[in-house]
This record gives structure tokens, C-alpha cells and sequence, in this order.
């Protein structure tokens, strides 16, 4: 059997012990350290109240433009006070009944009738227009009748006779410029203007001329206008009319006229269609 020795069971355990306390005493060490200071920033109350007065200018000041700006709003939304007519401006007819007259857009037309419109309100004077060969109606107000021409007198119908006799003046431009130009001639309603389009469109008994489309209507178009427009003046029947315009124009000369239907040169006029003369 060993010897047990105290002194060394004893030393052993005191040892221990000073390793503990030792150990606690670092913890309370680190625990007991110091923290950092945090240094408070202290703002004065006059400061303070500096910025919330400048703050609530702005805000006043924002809600004085945004005011100015409706104000500035609702007065460019005032409308204009409308003035209701109720009664169209008296004017006086310069036509009658059962008279001829042209209409730029359509051409000849003989006025009915007149009658009274109500058109939003206001009671309108209009002349009622037919045009035979469209077989279609139209209404042109009073005060618009300027727009309206009266028919063509003799003379005038002569002049575009020597017209139609005259060379044509055709252009170099493109053919749609010089299209544009035809068709204002023929809007305009100007007798001279639609005799100087069939002078200017027209081809003859020439085969070997190419024509287009839109070339041949708008030769037609002038060309019916200005036969409806003669065959009412001259009061002749509408074949006849019809060569004496293609003697001017040397068309269709192959075929025979008769001695009975042929038109003298010189043309008198209508005794049923009295007009001044320009």
C-alpha cells in the first residue's frame, strides 16, 4: 500500500481555487470596462423655431401660386357669351322661279322653289335647285347667293366659241399640278375657264394620242358643264349644240351632217331666256 501524502492533496486544491477566483476576477474586469460616451448634440430653440417658420412659408407660398394658378384657369375657362339669331338677315332675291343659274360645284341648275328652313334655331331662306342631268336636288340660302351666276349671254358664248377655235396652251409642268389647275377651272364655274380646259384637254379625231383616265374625265366633266350651259342659251336641240361645239374643236369631223341639223356659225339667242349682257 502507497502512503497518502496530505500536503500535496491539500496544495492541489488551493491551487484550484486560486484559479477560479482568478478567472471570475477577468470577467468582472471586462464587465466593469467603460463604455464609450456618446455625446448628445443639443439643438437650441430658436434654431428650431427658425426652421419651422421657414418651412411654413414655403407651404404658404406653394398654396399661393397653386391659386393663382386656378384663378388663371377658371378665367381662360369662361366661354364668350353665344348670341342665339333667331331670324336669318333679310336679303333680297335676285332670282326667281323657273329661272337658270349656275352652281360652281354641280353646274346648271333651275330653281324650283323657295322655301324656309329651320336650321338650329333659325329660320333660313334657301333656293331649291334641280339639276337635270345629276337628277339630284340642292339648297343654296339667300345670303349666300353670290355664290350663284347667272347663264352665259350670247356674247359670251360666241368668245368661247373662238376659244375652243384657238391652239391649245399645254404646259411642261407634271400632270398632276396641271390636273389641280383643270379641276379649280372647272370648280370655278367661270365660262371662260371651262371653255379654256376643253380647248386645252382635247384630242381631236387624233387615235394615236394616248389619253388617261383622269384626262378624259376631266374633259367630260368641262365639256358636258359647257354643253348644257349652250344648248340653254342658244335654245337649240342638244345634237346640234353638240356639233357646233365639235366643229370648234374639230372633233368627229368623219361623220356626215346634214343639211337640215347643221348650226350657223354666228349663234342668236334663246327668245325664251332673256338676260343682260356683261
Amino acid at each position: 500500500m502507497k502512503k497518502i501524502n496530505l500536503k500535496s492533496i491539500l496544495t492541489k486544491t488551493f491551487k484550484k481555487k486560486k484559479v477560479k477566483k482568478q478567472v471570475k476576477k477577468k470577467v468582472k474586469k471586462t464587465l466593469n470596462q467603460k463604455k464609450p460616451k456618446i455625446k448628445k448634440v443639443i439643438v437650441k430653440k430658436s434654431k428650431i423655431k427658425k426652421v419651422k417658420s421657414l418651412k411654413a412659408k414655403n407651404t404658404n407660398h406653394q398654396k399661393e401660386i397653386k391659386n393663382d394658378n386656378l384663378k388663371i384657369s377658371k378665367i381662360n375657362e369662361q366661354k364668350p357669351e353665344i348670341k342665339k339669331i333667331k331670324v336669318q338677315g333679310s336679303e333680297k332675291r335676285e332670282y326667281k322661279i323657273k329661272d337658270y343659274v349656275v352652281y360652281p360645284k354641280h353646274g346648271v341648275g333651275q330653281i324650283t322653289e323657295f322655301k324656309k328652313i329651320n336650321i338650329g334655331g333659325i329660320d333660313v331662306e334657301t333656293y331649291i335647285l334641280k339639276f337635270e342631268k345629276d337628277k339630284a336636288n340642292g339648297m343654296v340660302p339667300v345670303n349666300k347667293q353670290s355664290n350663284l351666276r347667272p347663264l352665259a349671254t350670247i356674247n359670251q358664248v360666241n368668245k368661247c366659241i373662238s376659244i375652243l377655235k384657238s391652239k391649245p396652251k399645254i404646259k411642261r409642268s407634271m400632270w398632276s399640278r396641271r390636273a389641280q389647275e383643270y379641276e379649280a377651272k372647272i370648280s370655278s364655274g367661270k365660262i371662260y375657264e371651262l371653255a379654256e380646259v376643253v380647248r386645252d384637254l382635247n384630242k381631236g379625231d387624233d387615235i394615236m394620242i394616248d389619253q388617261s383616265y383622269s384626262e378624259r374625265q376631266l374633259f367630260e366633266k368641262a365639256y358636258d358643264r359647257l354643253l348644257t350651259e349652250f344648248q340653254i342659251v342658244i335654245g337649240a336641240s342638244l345634237e346640234d349644240t353638240q356639233k357646233k361645239i365639235d366643229k370648234a374643236l374639230k372633233r368627229n369631223l368623219n361623220k356626215d351632217v346634214q343639211a337640215t341639223t347643221s348650226v350657223p356659225e354666228k349663234i342668236e339667242p334663246n327668245p325664251e331666256i332673256i338676260q343682260e349682257a356683261e
